[in-house]
């Protein structure tokens, strides 16, 4: 049996840094599981129950990673547009009705 050490390092809304004996990893974490540098975990919803999987040395990890991202600001802008042109209609509308 061997000694592990790791720590996380909370950077805020699940966004965190791992550190580790082998080094320092970025990891961010939701209800769904967690996406990292080295991989990724997904939470079953029974307790003690996961599945967990590692990217491997290929350039596959980084490139889910990426997507995942592009995915996520996709979504925000998507969102903040919406939101926009929902300001707008109702910009117009009490413009018209006054």
């Amino acid at each position: 049996m061997s000694f592990r050490y790791q720590k996380r390092v909370n950077l805020g809304k699940g966004v965190g840094l791992n550190l580790s004996r082998r080094g320092v990893s970025a990891s961010a974490r939701t209800k769904f599981g967690s996406v990292g540098t080295r991989g990724f975990s997904i939470r079953t919803g029974i307790p003690g129950l996961s599945y967990r999987s590692s990217w491997g040395k290929s350039k596959e990890g980084v490139v889910i990673l990426l997507a995942l991202g592009l995915v996520y600001v996709g979504a925000v802008v998507v969102y903040n547009v919406a939101l926009f042109l929902i300001y707008l209609v109702k910009l117009i509308y009490t413009k018209l009705t006054v």
